[in-house]
C-alpha cells in the first residue's frame, strides 16, 4: 500500500489538533494492519474522551487528504503515554520544572542514568537539577529522555 509521509499528515492535521486542544506528538503507519496511529498529548493529559473527540475531528479531513491514495485503512488515536521519549524542543519546554530521567549511550562520570528536575534545554544541552547540584548533559549523549514516573 502506498501512503503519504507521516510529516505531511502531521502538518496537515496540526491546525485541527490545535482547535481540539491537543498536540500530535508522533504518528506511525502499521503496514501489516493497514492502520495509521496518531499519538496525542494535551496539557491536562489525554483520556478516552479526548482521543474520541480528536478522532472525530480528523476523520473527515483525512478522507479529503486521502493518505493511502484510495486504499482502505484504520485510524487510531492514542495517548502518547507518560513515559514517551522527548523528541522536540516543545517536549522539553513543556516539562521544565518536572522530574525527568536521562538514559545515556555511554557513561558520563561512570553513570549511564541520571534523574532530576529539568531546568532547561537549548537544543544542545540538557540542564538538570540533581541532588549533587546542577548538571549539563550534552543532548547527543542522551539515548532517551522522559518523565520520571514514581509509584
Amino acid at each position: 500500500m502506498k501512503v503519504k509521509p507521516i510529516a505531511e499528515i502531521m502538518s496537515f492535521l496540526a491546525p485541527i489538533a490545535e482547535e481540539t486542544g491537543v498536540e500530535i506528538v508522533d504518528a506511525s503507519w502499521n503496514m501489516r494492519e493497514n492502520s495509521l496511529t496518531l499519538f496525542i498529548d494535551a496539557p491536562g493529559g489525554v483520556d478516552l474522551n479526548l482521543c474520541e473527540k480528536f478522532h472525530r475531528a480528523v476523520d473527515g479531513p483525512l478522507d479529503e487528504l486521502d493518505p493511502t491514495y484510495g486504499a482502505a485503512y484504520r485510524l487510531n488515536c492514542s495517548s502518547a503515554g507518560l513515559d514517551r521519549p522527548f523528541k522536540t524542543q516543545r517536549d522539553y519546554d513543556r516539562h521544565i520544572g518536572e522530574k525527568v530521567e536521562l538514559h545515556l549511550y555511554a557513561p558520563i562520570e561512570k553513570k549511564k542514568y541520571y534523574e532530576g528536575v529539568l531546568l532547561g534545554y537549548d537544543g544542545n544541552t540538557v540542564k538538570l537539577g540533581t541532588d549533587g547540584g546542577e548538571r549539563e548533559i550534552p543532548a547527543d549523549k542522551i539515548s532517551k529522555a522522559c518523565l520520571c514516573i514514581e509509584v
